[in-house]
């Protein structure tokens, strides 16, 4: 999957409080993989996040190798809406 970082940020942004912890922990991942994902960049243990950025228009491209994380946070944001 493909998408602008713009719309994964947005993505992010719909969450609930706590819910990059909730994700953490439904898909049994490290809590900073989760954060890398969305765009953080603290790698220094290593966290595998699964996306891939490129830069471009609205904040560039995010390919995503493993959109696992991404579901969840779709279906959290769909229960908060």
């Amino acid at each position: 999957m493909v998408l602008t970082f713009e719309e994964l940020r947005k993505v992010k942004d719909s969450l609930p409080h706590g819910a990059i912890e909730h994700i953490a922990h439904e898909l049994d991942l490290d809590v900073q993989t989760v954060r890398n994902y969305f765009g953080s960049d603290h790698f220094e243990h290593d966290n595998f996040v699964g996306a891939h950025y490129e830069s471009g228009i609205h904040g560039g491209y995010v390919k995503l190798d493993d959109e696992r994380i991404y579901e969840a946070a779709m279906k959290l944001a769909a229960q908060e809406a």
